[in-house]
């Protein structure tokens, strides 16, 4: 079945529904920022988590917090979903639970086209996670090496 959320505006980020998004923060504007019982998600990751392009620019064009952070946090990673993000403000080296930040992510996921991005924007490279890993040791255990070429240039 999915996914389900406690508030229906996550739900309807999550889905896709951007009539249901659109209607409720019309009704209620305090939404735009609120955080499901459940994981911590907002609107805005529901749709990130989606890969939903479309809400995530509504929400960041009504001013959503980027930078909330959720319990357990992963998105999809899309070059244009990062663009969105990065310009929105949001912190390029935050971490996660596990202490990765979306350059370690991009990394195991070998996103070779939002690596560039991440770099771009300042994404320290020398961060480690609670296995002790940069991304660079992540592009090295994977044995990616144009990963391993960038993240060295980098440097």
């Amino acid at each position: 079945m999915g996914i389900l959320y406690s508030e229906p505006i996550c739900q309807a980020a999550f889905n896709n529904d951007f009539n249901e998004v659109q209607l409720l923060l019309e009704r209620n504007s305090n939404y735009l920022n609120i955080q499901d019982s459940f994981g911590g998600d907002t609107p805005l990751i529901c749709a990130c988590k989606q890969g939903n392009n479309r809400i995530v620019s509504y929400l960041l064009n009504r001013n959503a917090d980027v930078n909330l952070r959720n319990k357990v946090s992963k998105t999809k990673q899309n070059e244009n979903l990062i663009k969105m993000l990065l310009r929105a403000g949001a912190d390029v080296n935050a971490t996660d639970f596990s202490g990765s930040t979306a350059l370690h992510y991009a990394c195991k996921m070998k996103n070779q086209a939002v690596i560039p991005l991440l770099l771009e924007a300042h994404a320290d490279t020398s961060v480690k996670n609670q296995d002790g890993e940069t991304p660079l040791d992540i592009a090295r255990r994977l044995q990616f090496h144009n990963i391993e070429s960038m993240l060295k240039k980098s440097s």
